[in-house]
Order: structure tokens, then C-alpha cells, then sequence
């Protein structure tokens, strides 16, 4: 027989090399620790006077002496912008200077003319015209506002007015609409489902006992017949 020839092997393609793992990288070299900083000294003002206020006490109110004179009351509660403006001028200062330079004379001015804002303002710029009490155009700041606001509400509560009832229930007071803002308690969402549920089947086993109450009720009776 003829010698067969080898059939021909299919060639493998050759399997790619694995790449090298690199190394662990190597730690860094630990820095030396920066030591803490000393806290920085607050800027120097200018045209800052010797005698100067960095704090200033003013209607139970502690005031950036920094600011302003104008800016730095405008932190006392009831006192706006336009209201310490007016009242700077009035008590005769520089708007733009600024309130640690002003003297404790100068200071107490202002306090006197803060305390005066209903005899010298227009009724339409106080914030309590026609007061319930004394009838006179009055100007509440500092934490007079908050006392009066309190009183204010008490006394609504007391007559049990509309409004008064409203923030007693905690309800708003104001006309606002309620079916989806405000709601509270459980009337939200999923709640209200489960809610309901529970009522029904509250009422379910209250008509449940109701009902096995009369049966018992009308055995007995038909018991006492018999008996006559």
C-alpha cells in the first residue's frame, strides 16, 4: 500500500502572554506634619478710633459695632432698613459711620429716639398703629415685639374669636387654603385609607355585639312567656 500522507494538523494560534501584575506601588514617604497655624489676628479698620466697640448693646440686642450705624440696627427686631435710616437721621448722626466709633451719648440718642418712633413717625410707618390698649400710634422693637405678639394671640384665645380658635387648633389663620397644604395628623397619604379601614371594622364588631345583644335579649323574653 501506498505510504498515506500525514493529514495536516490545524495550527493553534498562539495564546497571548499574560501581562506582568504589577507591584504593590510604593508608599509614599510620610510628610512631616505641618504644625497648627496661630490663629490670625482680626484686620485692622480703618478710621477706627482708640476707644472703639467691636460689641454694642443696644434694645437687649448685642449690635456689630463694625457695621454701619444704618446696617448694624437693622439686627434689633421691629427695625428695618428704612426705619433705622429715619432714626439716624433723627438723632442727628452720619449714616455710613461706623456704630463701635459712636460715643454711649450718641448710642443713648438713638435708644431715645427708638423708644419716641410713635410720636414722630407717621401712623402708616409704626408697626402697631391704634394699639387696643391706650389707642395711640405706637413702634414695638427689641423683644417688645415678641411680648405683644403674645399677648395679642392670648387675648384671641380669651374672646374666642375666629382667629383665636384657629391657632389654638393649630389651623392656619389666615384664609388659606387646607385640603392640601397644612394637613396634619391622619389625613396624609396611605394613612388615611388604613384609617378608614379600621373604622369600618370597628363599627363592623360594635353591630356584631349589637346584634347577638338582641338575640340574647329576645330568648329570655320568649323564656319569661313560656314560664307565664
Amino acid at each position: 500500500m501506498p505510504d498515506e500522507k500525514p493529514t495536516p494538523e490545524a495550527e493553534v494560534p498562539p495564546t497571548p502572554a499574560k501581562p506582568e501584575r504589577g507591584g504593590r506601588p510604593a508608599r509614599k514617604k510620610e510628610e512631616p506634619k505641618e504644625e497648627p497655624k496661630a490663629p490670625r489676628a482680626p484686620k485692622k479698620l480703618e478710621g477706627v478710633k482708640e476707644d472703639f466697640r467691636y460689641i454694642v448693646r443696644m434694645a437687649n440686642t448685642d449690635l456689630d459695632g463694625t457695621r454701619s450705624v444704618a446696617y448694624a440696627l437693622t439686627a434689633i427686631s421691629g427695625v428695618g432698613i428704612r426705619v433705622s435710616e429715619a432714626v439716624v437721621d433723627l438723632a442727628g448722626l452720619s449714616r455710613t459711620e461706623r456704630l463701635g466709633n459712636l460715643s454711649e451719648q450718641d448710642t443713648d440718642k438713638i435708644e431715645a429716639t427708638l423708644g419716641n418712633l410713635g410720636e414722630t413717625f407717621p401712623h402708616w410707618m409704626v408697626n402697631r398703629p391704634k394699639d387696643w390698649e391706650s389707642g395711640l400710634d405706637l413702634h414695638a422693637f427689641g423683644p417688645d415685639v415678641e411680648v405683644r405678639l403674645r399677648d395679642d394671640i392670648n387675648l384671641m384665645k380669651m374672646i374666642r374669636s375666629y382667629k383665636g380658635v384657629r391657632h389654638e387648633t393649630g389651623q392656619k389663620v389666615r384664609g388659606q387654603r387646607t385640603r392640601s397644604n397644612g394637613r396634619t395628623g391622619l389625613t396624609v397619604g396611605v394613612t388615611k385609607k388604613a384609617a378608614l379601614e379600621a373604622a369600618k371594622a370597628k363599627k363592623a364588631e360594635e353591630a356584631g355585639g349589637k346584634k347577638a345583644e338582641k338575640k340574647e335579649e329576645k330568648k329570655e323574653e320568649k323564656k319569661e312567656e313560656k314560664k307565664e
